[in-house]
């Protein structure tokens, strides 16, 4: 089992990363930040132009940590994973599985997507039983359901797109009620991405960029190839294969931005909006969310196929793993996580 160590987030705009000896050091405005030894970094997370020396990319692929480079503003540039591990009849196992995937493959990832956020609504309609006044969260859950179904009466992957499409948008339609504070700076009418035009629409998609970057170095770590998938569409620059996985624990995500706001711990000024109207975290804003998501990865939670306790922070590698045991063939399903 891996270790479950520290994410290194670098928010600093002006910040550059080099290497000393067996030390990560940092440097802004030609001052040292701070150092920091190799041992107690799982990976890194850089928002800044500057970036780093090739020796300490060098020095971070031999020794797996994963690199990843953000604008200021948190959209996703590049990554730098090293050399893959594993052999490579595994990946030529993914490649011919793939090529042509199980249907029950994709039916069950998108039914284990569909139900983990029917789980969701559950737990705040449980929590709050006044935002189903009208009736309408609860047809929400039902349509939810009646999609899972559905799922498993198609095979063709678009049609199969459609169906989560259909339920994504009916979930986000009425997401706005699951905001219960800060009603006048926190509204979610649609579910906007590139650029997202809201608050709540830019903490969701800096916090899926996030946890798609760690599902990729995961299963890059099992040996797999985070950019071939059996769901999404291939594509240059894109991992599919982490966006596959990741759309069963979206959830957990969108679960941590509601608690952030109705906490109050995130507020109106740890956003900006842009001329173009694209709406981003802060500096500080994109602080409270990391810190907020390390905290969260430390939580335990139990695993429904392992049964056994494991941190939130080693759930991307353990699915990663049991990926890799359904196509070499070990287990004759691959086990979706699903909340209960």
């Amino acid at each position: 089992m891996r270790k479950l160590l520290n994410s290194l987030y670098i928010l600093d705009e002006t910040a550059w990363l080099t290497l000393d000896g067996e030390n990560i050091v940092c440097k802004c405005e030609e001052k040292e930040k701070f150092r920091m030894p190799f041992t107690n970094i799982e990976d890194i997370y850089c928002f800044s132009f500057m970036g780093c020396s090739p020796a300490l990319m060098g020095k971070c692929t031999e020794n797996g940590i994963a690199l990843h480079f953000f604008s200021p503003n948190g959209k996703y540039l590049a990554s730098i994973q090293g050399k893959t591990r594993g052999n490579i009849l595994l990946r030529k196992a993914q490649f011919e599985q793939f090529a042509a995937p199980p249907p029950l493959l994709m039916q069950n990832t998108v039914a284990a997507k569909l139900s983990n956020t029917r789980f969701l609504l559950r737990r705040s309609l449980r929590d709050n039983p006044d935002i189903d006044t009208d009736g309408e969260l609860t047809g929400c859950i039902r349509y939810l359901e009646q999609g899972i179904d559905n799922a498993y009466e198609i095979t063709d992957t678009e049609t199969l797109m459609g169906l989560e499409g259909s339920c994504a948008k009916a979930y986000f339609h009425i997401f706005d009620r699951l905001i219960r504070q800060q009603k006048e700076d926190f509204r979610m009418n649609v579910r906007t991405k590139r650029p997202p035009l809201d608050r709540v629409n830019a903490a969701l998609s800096f916090l899926y960029t996030i946890y798609t970057s760690q599902y990729a170095s995961a299963l890059e770590g099992v040996g797999l190839d985070s950019c071939y998938g059996f769901y999404h569409a291939l594509r240059p620059g894109r991992s599919s294969l982490a966006c596959d996985l990741v759309e069963e624990t979206r959830c957990i995500a969108e679960r941590l931005v509601l608690t952030l706001i109705n906490l109050r711990k995130l507020q109106a000024d740890d956003f900006e909006t842009q001329e173009s109207g694209a709406v981003y975290l802060t500096k500080e804003g994109r602080k409270k969310v990391l810190t907020a998501w390390q905290e969260k990865k430390r939580t335990t939670i139990q695993h429904p196929y392992l049964n056994e306790k494991i941190p939130l922070g080693l759930l991307p590698y353990v699915q990663s793993n049991l990926l890799a045991k359904y196509i070499r063939g070990e287990i004759a399903e691959y086990p979706c996580y699903l909340l209960k």
